[in-house]
């Protein structure tokens, strides 16, 4: 493997590294997204255990709410419907409390997507960018210009051009399918959180919820 990036030039060097971030990446947000890391066990039962007991008693402590704000990455969503709730406002101010705190939300499931789409384009265009300079380096000798290139010095500005773009789309090609494959989780995940989101308020605001 390092003789493979010798024989590829030093333009091998910004791939190999983004690489290592995309993968990175990949694994983080695989982490991130499981269903089990958003929505950890007991986390649902216990908002709605909670939602009953304000509909029950008019009333719930404001520590209740605060503990399950952190259960999970989404536990902020529910726990703003029931604190909306608990303070007594109405059902309008509460949906404007809870769009804020969903956009907060989506921005955790989207995080470092973007840098992993643009791994993705910029890969190509990295092992494009080492092709041409193999290819300088094969025209630009002097034993090229003169018509009387060494074999070795050709071999290796071969070597480089070759190797670039084999490595930038060995690169993008992974990076893009775990681009989507990472997006579709991600919007999975935000469609089970409004779901969710979306009982909790028609529970607590249940006429507001019917017109």
């Amino acid at each position: 493997m390092y003789s493979i990036l010798l024989s590829a030039g030093w333009p091998i060097w910004p791939l190999l590294i983004i690489s290592i971030i995309g993968l990175a990446i990949v694994i983080e947000r695989s982490w991130y997204l499981r269903q089990i890391h958003i929505f950890p066990k007991g986390s649902l039962e216990t908002a709605f255990t909670l939602a009953n007991q304000l509909v029950s008693q008019k009333t719930l402590a404001n520590e209740q709410i605060t503990e399950l704000a952190q259960l999970s990455p989404v536990s902020p969503l529910l726990a703003c419907v029931l604190r909306e709730k608990s303070s007594g406002n109405h059902a309008q101010s509460a949906l404007e409390e809870l769009q804020v705190t969903a956009q907060a939300t989506w921005l955790k499931f989207d995080r470092y997507l973007g840098a992993l789409a643009t791994i993705a384009t910029v890969a190509p265009l990295l092992g494009l960018f080492g092709t041409v300079v193999g290819m300088i380096e094969i025209f630009g000798s002097q034993g090229a210009i003169n018509g009387a290139g060494s074999p070795q010095q050709l071999a290796h500005g071969i070597s480089v051009a070759l190797y670039n773009t084999a490595f930038g789309l060995l690169i993008a090609v992974p990076a893009l399918a775990a681009w989507r494959a990472l997006r579709a989780i991600a919007n999975q995940r935000q469609r089970e959180c409004e779901e969710f989101t979306r009982q909790l308020f028609k529970k607590l605001y249940p006429t507001e919820s019917a017109q």
